[in-house]
């Protein structure tokens, strides 16, 4: 079974209001804004992953509920309960951020021009105003304005509630839903609290800018979930603009997805009260053929509405051409600040940088001088200690210098003086080695001699022994 997780976003309009939380798909429909559902149930089928659901609050109130396809970039449906109408507002675009970037710490609908540049992806989503302007499309509500009370209608111009329809297609639809709901729907509920509306579109092929789908059908779907209910569905063809087609909420279904069931047990359905759905879809039948329910119109009024038709036509044109001057102003306003703001940044940018560098060159001449002063004191003792120790060698050298040039004299005296002394003392000493000298020469002698006549002796005798033998042989 194939598990996809949806969003549910509860969202709001001006600061203080419920914050978004993303929840799974085993989470119970829209939350707070459940009570738009009969029984509580919101529809089936709507089971694609990219399926937003909105619940759309207003003073911490909520206000309807929208189920947003960020594929298409267009509500599918939104569900509200008809309110007394109101003094109708100015319209207030908004955007719900947390579609495009669900981290974002903005957690209510924001003014587009206050989210630029701040929120991750936006228009990824989810459309914005800039698709519109110039494209001949108008961001028509499925929720319209015109079927809430005042304090209501502020939370219906979103843009998570609005699709792309022509300005006519968009003046026809909101006409006839105002007038189906008023006139037809809301006097035959006996508990108007009890009466539910569902206002969809379904997607087609064509894109707006490439971007937003514009829709091929808008259906209206009601359910007055009451003892004698009943439920009835309005279709409107976007090709036919006058078109308004009723039909039951099942075969209704049978145009949407595969699968899908608006109502809770299509809401009293198999057990309808026939005297009221006859009722119902006779006043239908006369608001579709243009006529007051309960009174005829008169050809002043048929007149009237013709010229009103022709006005527009000519008017659409230049508002448009209004629109685009708007836009393009809005856009060079823009332009304009952004440019102010890149050279503001670029200006700051610069100063930074040399206020930066003028600070580290500080900070390094600073250091430098301080390491120079340091050392000061360090080579000023360097430099005495030098001093001390020349001059300690120079008085060292001095002092040699003198112990040498009096050694000199000194000796001189000494050795002179001892002298007599020396040659005095010296002369037994000669007399004693010249009488060793004399006794040696004399003993050399001697020792000579005899050996001179010792060797004559041996010769002789050698003679002797070799010649003597052998003279007495022979005899």
């Amino acid at each position: 079974m194939k598990t996809s997780i949806v969003f549910l976003l509860c969202v709001s309009v001006f600061p203080g209001f419920s914050q978004g939380r993303v929840v799974g798909e085993d989470e119970a429909g829209f939350a707070e804004c459940n009570v738009f559902f009969p029984g509580q149930v919101p529809p089936e089928g709507f089971t694609e992953q990219f399926h937003v659901k909105i619940c759309q609050q207003y003073n911490k109130e909520p206000r309807f509920a929208t189920l947003y396809s960020t594929k298409d970039k267009i509500p599918l449906y939104s569900a509200f309960k008809y309110t007394k109408p109101g003094q109708n507002k100015e319209e207030t675009w908004l955007v719900e951020p947390q579609i495009d970037d669900p981290g974002n710490d903005l957690h209510e609908m924001v003014h587009e021009a206050d989210v630029v540049g701040t929120v991750s992806n936006l228009g990824a989503n989810q459309a914005l105003t800039s698709d519109y302007v110039g494209s001949g499309y108008e961001r028509g509500l499925l929720n319209p304005s015109l079927l809430n009370e005042e304090d209501f209608q502020l939370a219906t111009y979103t843009l998570t509630n609005a699709v792309p329809l022509s300005p006519s297609l968009s003046k026809s639809w909101h006409r006839d839903i105002g007038m189906v709901v008023e006139q037809a729907l809301v006097p035959h509920c006996s508990k108007q609290n009890h009466l539910y509306l569902l206002a969809g579109a379904i997607p087609s092929s064509v894109r707006v800018k490439g971007k937003v789908s514009v829709p091929e059908t808008l259906w209206l779907a009601a359910c007055c979930d009451a003892p004698d209910g009943w439920s009835l569905g309005l279709v409107k063809k976007a090709n036919d603009e006058d078109s308004l087609a009723d039909l039951t909420v099942r075969e209704l279904e049978k145009q949407l997805l595969a699968g899908v069931r608006l109502f809770k047990g299509s809401c009293g359905e198999d057990n309808q009260n026939q005297g009221k759905t006859e009722a119902i879809l006779q006043a239908v039948s006369q608001i579709r053929s243009g006529e007051q329910v309960g009174s005829s119109d008169s050809q002043e009024a048929k007149d009237s509405g013709l010229v009103r038709k022709v006005v527009g036509i000519i008017a659409t044109p230049f508002i448009k051409l209004l629109e685009l001057l708007i836009y393009l102003f809005v856009e060079l306003v823009k332009f304009v600040f952004y440019f102010l703001w890149l050279v503001i940044k670029r200006l700051g940018g610069t100063v930074l940088d040399g206020v930066y560098s003028l600070w580290n060159g500080v900070v390094s001449y600073l250091k430098a001088i301080s390491l120079v002063l340091i050392s000061i004191p360090y080579d000023l003792g360097r430099v005495i200690i030098n001093i001390f120790l020349g001059c300690l060698q120079i008085v060292q050298d001095v002092l040699f210098l003198t112990y040498r040039v009096l050694c000199i004299p000194v000796g001189f005296a000494l050795h002179l003086a001892a002298f007599p002394y020396q040659s005095i003392c010296a002369i037994p000493s000669v007399l004693k080695d010249l009488a060793t000298g004399i006794g040696g020469t004399l003993s050399l002698v001697i020792d000579a001699t005899a050996a001179l006549l010792h060797g004559f002796y041996y010769l002789a005798a050698h003679i002797v022994k070799r010649f003597v033998p052998k003279i007495s042989s022979d005899d």
